[in-house]
């Protein structure tokens, strides 16, 4: 079984655990269609939010697999702007990454704080030895995270998004 992930900071975010409670506030910072330009879907309500919350913090039903999402507060506003998620894969020693940031805080370099932040916390992990992220091809600000973050491109592609990797984290 896959230990629950714990807290970390950056220098101006506390990455926390998630928890059902965020649901309302993170549906406030997610509501824009333009988050999910890349992704597909649609901002979802605080009940459907909650509802995958609970689902999330139930956890994988693959004890070789552990789902681990932190929301993030910035420090200097005591208020939630996004989150990152690591898909750990024990068997593969594999830590599947992403991260969103509210419109709002956008531009401010959050989202690369918050991956980079992520990436060294993985780095304590026994767990993981590579972390990934799939990015869409026209997206190059998550490129540009992902970059900062020390992932590299690969030539493997799934779902349309690249495989963007990091090995020896762990």
């Amino acid at each position: 079984m896959i230990p629950g992930p714990g807290p970390f900071a950056t220098a101006r975010l506390d990455a926390l655990p998630l928890r059902v409670g965020y649901a309302d506030e993170m549906a406030a910072v997610l509501d824009d269609p333009a988050l999910h330009a890349y992704t597909g879907g649609a901002p979802e309500t605080p009940g459907e939010l909650r509802a995958r919350y609970e689902r999330w913090a139930a956890g994988s039903p693959d004890p070789g697999v552990g789902w681990w999402n932190w929301v993030l507060r910035v420090r200097g506003e005591s208020r939630l702007a996004g989150y990152v998620q690591a898909t750990v894969h024990a068997r593969d020693a594999e830590a599947e990454i992403a991260w969103v940031v509210g419109t709002r805080w956008q531009g401010q370099g959050y989202a690369k704080e918050a991956a980079v932040g992520l990436v060294a916390h993985l780095a304590g992990v026994r767990e993981v030895r590579t972390v990934v992220a799939h990015i869409h091809p026209d997206h190059d600000a998550s490129a540009a995270v992902a970059a900062a973050a020390g992932l590299v491109p690969t030539e493997e592609w799934c779902d349309g998004e690249r495989r963007w990797e990091r090995g020896g984290v762990g």
